[in-house]
């Protein structure tokens, strides 16, 4: 019998923690298309970001606690982040309102 419950509970369980995946379309309307960053970790006092428009370029990072650590605006491919600190970031960059977020990695 208690097999029978921890069965039933396991499946509730997952049933209610199940994810729907958004359809393909949506996801690719929200991001900016052919977006690159470049390296990643960063080792030198440059990162390189490209996009398919490689037109200008918002671009906002964020520390692990949520600060604004960094704000650019670029309208070439290269972001300076030699005053960044060794460690793990987020960058959202917004193009032509359309924005990305991804980990950015100092060493």
């Amino acid at each position: 019998m208690k097999l029978l419950y921890t069965m039933l509970f396991l499946a509730f369980a997952m049933g209610i923690s199940a994810q729907e995946i958004p359809a393909h379309d949506a996801v690719g309307k929200a991001e900016i298309p052919g977006f690159k960053m470049y390296p990643n970790p960063a080792f030198n006092d440059v990162i390189y970001i490209t996009t398919a428009q490689n037109a200008q370029k918002d671009i906002l990072v964020y520390d692990v606690f949520g600060k604004v650590v960094l704000r650019a605006r670029v309208t070439n491919t290269r972001l300076d982040v030699r005053d960044l600190d060794p460690g793990v970031y987020v960058m959202q960059v917004v193009e032509e309102n359309k924005s990305i977020t991804r980990k950015l990695v100092v060493k």
